[in-house]
């Protein structure tokens, strides 16, 4: 290596480990740095040998390792209260960092459910199918209705009794769901309408429909 190559990684190398500021071995500063700067491990362990010998950097041998880190010496000293400062800040930084991680979560959750939505065109389709078939359902409906003694007494007898049965099991849904909701709304910090809003509830109050008395 050149001794401009030489300068340069030593440059590199040694602010690196000012600015980690923890200790290292040859090899961890070599994988760190390798991808971006292009180290190779030889001159990696040359520099910071050398490094050490210019007593830029400090050097501890743990049996046949070596451990490499800043100079102490070089870092203003922090006084007590200077650090209960700093100790105020990382608690209000990790806070915040609780705080966007919540919220890149909730907006993970919509996007999902945005993604799995029907688009605007899919909907128009799916609206416009609709309305041919409650087209088709009210021709048919009128003609019944025009149409004398179309429907038998036992016919009559059989929709009133699935009119009963789906009254009967609208109700039951209908209880069977605001029990749920007011389960989970006993530990909900916000109100209902909030709750259902998030939810993406919608009630039959929302449409003025109820079930009919039978």
């Amino acid at each position: 290596m050149s001794k401009a190559k030489d300068a340069a990684a030593s440059s590199i190398i040694l602010k690196y480990l000012n600015d980690q500021n923890r200790p290292y071995s040859t090899q961890d500063v070599f994988s760190n740095l390798q991808r971006e700067h292009g180290l190779g491990k030889t001159a990696v362990v040359k520099v910071m040998e050398q490094l050490a010998q210019q007593e830029k950097i400090k050097e501890k041998v743990y049996g046949k390792q070596k451990i490499y880190f800043a100079d102490q010496e070089q870092f203003p000293t922090i006084s007590d209260p200077e650090l209960k400062q700093l100790d105020a800040q990382v608690s209000e930084l990790n806070s915040q960092v609780q705080s966007a991680q919540l919220s890149c979560q909730q907006l993970e959750t919509e996007l999902k459910e945005l993604n799995s939505s029907m688009t605007t065109e899919d909907m128009m389709r799916e609206i416009k199918d609709l309305k041919e078939e409650c087209s088709k359902y009210q021709q048919k409906l009128d003609k019944m209705k025009s149409a004398a003694n179309h429907v038998t007494p036992e016919e009559k007898e059989k929709v009133y009794s699935e009119r009963k049965q789906f009254c009967k099991e609208w109700k039951k849904r209908k209880r069977m769901a605001t029990d749920i909701f007011d389960a989970i709304l006993e530990g909900y910090p916000k109100s209902k309408k909030q709750f259902f809003e998030e939810v993406g509830v919608e009630t039959d109050e929302d449409y003025n429909v109820s079930p009919p008395d039978i």
